[in-house]
């Protein structure tokens, strides 16, 4: 399996889930549980990973984070300033 890194991480949209996660007051467990519930098998300790840059995002949990978090996919890759 390929190891994927950019800049030490494993993500460039982690910093901005977890911002747009506090903005909607919810917790890791409660966004774990709405991507589940969109067909993203994921756990909270993977919600962590993922805010601190140490696991890996496919593109469509990008797509499911966004849709949930109520920002756009180009604002979480940094790409809509």
């Amino acid at each position: 399996m390929k190891i994927y890194d950019f800049n030490g991480r494993k993500n460039i949209c982690g910093e901005r889930v977890r911002q747009a996660r506090v903005m909607q007051r919810m917790s890791q467990a409660d966004l774990a549980a709405r991507l589940q519930v969109n067909g993203v098998i994921i756990e909270r300790d993977s919600i962590s990973r993922i805010e601190i840059g140490t696991r890996f995002v496919p593109d469509y949990e990008i797509r499911v984070l966004a849709e949930i978090l109520k920002v756009s996919a180009a604002w979480l890759l940094g790409i809509d300033e």
